[in-house]
């Protein structure tokens, strides 16, 4: 039996959790959940959004999976997301985005691979107040995080049978910060000649992701551009509801889907647990347990081939039902 530490989050964390572990533990794999609780309902029993025991779990577990925490915009507590990476050093955020069945999108056969650096640059939130009409955010690129970041996507591109590895900048303009993340990502390429490397600035490879995404395969980019840049490649392939996410360092791992924690559906069955169910799938085949995350996916490939959706992505079945359906077709994998 495996230990993993299990964060509910808040809005529809708890349900989306609950159908999750439903399937897995329909597929026969044995997890001992560590069952932690994290957000803004935490904060008034606590007195704060990510409690140390959460941490502690994470650390003596080694590997998460984790439900949608709500973060407050432009105030309040700092994002637990944040806090995590920080805290556990997961310092590569994966996010595989390619169609699924009968998810209608505008392109098919996309099948892009976003590795972002996930513990510098703007995106950690490094602010200072310099008087009430003057605010700044300070943007710290250093060498050794952008240099095991590129070396955790040209690694990633050998070992999952990828081509290409394009590193997303803006050094044109910001020329000593992003300047250096892409003279690391071309310093690591050299190290890797079976993999092509290109180059590319942000705001061009946008355009060309709403043109042509199907040109690009493995994209590597530092924090705040990988943040912007991955929901675009998931409103490419059917938007955040299917969307994973992995949070990768040297000794822990959290996964978790990347969109949020819609407390203005929470509670009424209604919330789609595919991108919770995707990143479980990648914490499958990251514990070893590749035969369970075949058949899972399998299973939910099936059910939405089968017309049977949630209510965004055009369907009329609740979470409820919509689990049930995944697991109804395990123990039909499971009898062949």
């Amino acid at each position: 039996m495996r230990n993993i530490t299990l964060i509910k989050g808040d809005g529809i964390g708890p349900e989306i959790t609950e159908s999750v572990v439903k399937i897995i533990e329909a597929s026969g794999v044995d997890i001992n959940w560590d069952i932690q609780t994290a957000g803004a309902d935490v904060i008034e029993k606590e007195g704060v959004p990510l409690p140390q025991r959460v941490i502690d779990s994470v650390k003596a577990n080694k590997v998460a999976l984790k439900s949608p925490v709500t973060t407050p915009i432009g105030k309040g507590f700092r994002s637990v997301n944040v806090q995590l990476r920080k805290e556990l050093d997961l310092y590569a955020n994966l996010r595989p985005c390619y169609n699924l069945p009968n998810v209608k999108t505008r392109y098919d056969n996309v099948d892009i691979v976003v590795v972002r650096e996930n513990t510098e640059d703007l995106y950690a939130g490094i602010e200072r107040q310099v008087d009430e009409n003057t605010a700044e955010s300070i943007k710290r690129i250093t060498r050794n995080a952008s240099e095991r970041i590129a070396k955790f996507a040209f690694d990633y591109a050998v070992n999952n049978n990828r081509k290409e590895v394009c590193v997303v900048t803006k050094a044109n303009i910001c020329k000593l910060s992003d300047g250096l993340f892409l003279e690391c990502a071309r310093d690591i390429a050299k190290n890797y000649p079976q993999i092509r490397f290109r180059e590319i600035l942000v705001d061009n490879c946008c355009m060309q992701l709403v043109q042509n995404p199907n040109q690009f395969d493995v994209l590597l980019l530092p924090n705040l551009y990988g943040d912007i840049v991955s929901d675009l490649c998931a409103g490419l392939v059917g938007g955040l509801g299917i969307a994973q996410g992995a949070n990768i360092g040297k000794d822990y791992a959290v996964f978790e889907p990347v969109h949020g924690s819609a407390p203005d559906i929470a509670g009424q069955d209604k919330a789609n647990p595919t991108a919770m169910l995707m990143s479980a799938i990648e914490m499958l085949k990251y514990i070893g347990e590749f035969d369970a995350a075949n058949r899972i996916k399998i299973a939910l490939f099936e059910t939405l081939n089968s017309d049977i959706k949630t209510s965004d992505l055009g369907g009329t079945a609740k979470c409820t039902e919509f689990t049930d359906a995944i697991i109804s077709r395990l123990k039909i994998l499971a009898v062949k």
